[in-house]
């Protein structure tokens, strides 16, 4: 069992955010937030994924004030993303968005950060300090400890907060190194008990990023640290989505239906399992408001290429299958029950699944 480093928490609307709660999963729409139609569309079919927060840009007056009409046609919570101009934030919190992202890298007058802070006590809105590595001018040396200096400059910046008494914050220092990333956050769990978003910036498309992502928001929830994460990719934010849930449903912190497990597959192999795979995985998707019932038992599936791997390898799979040539033996919990054609393979393992499940 992880255990997760103690932090005091956070509302974002109506999502708990801190070590006494599930680390919960953000994206990004990825479309102008003035444009209210596209924004809202897109933030339905995220939260229909499994997203639990999203964030917008809000790049001028026009997009603080969509977000009125945003929050009123979709259910999640929202999240203004604001650089270099504070008003910005002042408008968004105006129009009653969840939550305000700044960037400690380009608001940075006193008395700016005072309005913010102002207004969202007033309104009690949370706000994340966002430290982009990119943006913050202490790296353009190119000299010392990127990572110290991410911290080095949040703490620093923090104390605008504390001088204010508001600690309704989360915290976030994101590289687009993962190396820096992880150690920025490790420095600074020592630091403070504010809940920390996760991220690694900028990773990139979805084969790399997924890895980057995975890499070090994984590397970090391991420790403990972390309370809510955005895995950021050069694409549709739906893979966001399902690339969270992955790192977190690996690592044991939350579960999200039915796991499948499967061999790589060798020279041993006499089936097609990745075709066998991938077509369990989409009845599993599609049944999950089907007719298989919802349930909270979470069931460990092995699909085995051959009598090697299963079921001696996959004895901790709750169901299975060991395929032969054209053929597959189904077991239970390690026990063989019976054997099976090739065709009718999925057929038995869905009714298997609906046995434990019903």
């Amino acid at each position: 069992m992880i255990k997760r480093r103690d932090t005091r928490t956070v509302m974002i609307g109506g999502v708990q955010v801190g070590s006494r709660h599930s680390v919960s999963i953000q994206s990004m729409v990825k479309v102008p937030t003035s444009s209210v139609a596209r924004a809202s569309e897109q933030i339905r079919a995220l939260e229909k994924a499994g997203c639990e927060i999203v964030r917008l840009a809000v790049k001028s007056e026009a997009d603080a004030k969509a977000l009125a009409q945003i929050k009123k046609e979709t259910t999640i919570p929202l999240v203004a993303d604001i650089h270099f101009d504070h008003r910005l934030a002042l408008v968004a919190m105006e129009n009653g968005v969840h939550k305000i992202r700044i960037n400690p890298g380009n608001i940075r007058k006193e008395e700016d950060i005072a309005q913010v802070i102002g207004m969202a006590k007033d309104k009690n809105v949370p706000i994340r300090l966002g430290v982009n590595s990119g943006s913050l001018s202490e790296m353009a040396s190119g000299k010392g400890d990127p990572a110290k200096i991410m911290v080095e400059s949040l703490l620093k910046y923090i104390e605008n907060f504390r001088k204010m008494d508001f600690n309704d914050i989360l915290l976030s220092l994101k590289s687009s190194d993962v190396v820096t990333t992880v150690e920025a956050y490790r420095l600074m769990a020592v630091e403070c008990d504010y809940p920390f978003h996760l991220g690694v910036t900028a990773a990139g498309s979805i084969e790399q990023g997924v890895v980057k992502s995975s890499v070090g928001i994984g590397s970090l929830l391991m420790d403990g640290i972390g309370d809510t994460i955005r895995v950021s990719l050069t694409g549709d934010p739906i893979d966001e989505i399902s690339t969270a849930r992955n790192i977190l449903s690996s690592l044991g912190l939350r579960t999200f239906g039915h796991e499948v497990i499967a061999c790589p597959t060798c020279g041993r192999c006499q089936v097609d399992l990745v075709s066998i795979v991938k077509r369990l995985e989409e009845e599993l998707l599609e049944s999950s408001g089907g007719d298989i019932p919802r349930s909270d038992k979470h069931l460990l599936i092995a699909l085995m290429g051959c009598e090697v791997n299963g079921p001696g390898e996959a004895m901790a799979a709750d169901i299975g299958i060991a395929f032969g040539k054209g053929k597959g033996a189904i077991f239970r919990r390690g026990v063989i029950v019976k054997t099976v054609q090739e065709s009718e393979a999925i057929k038995e393992l869905l009714e298997m699944i609906r046995e434990e499940t019903s």
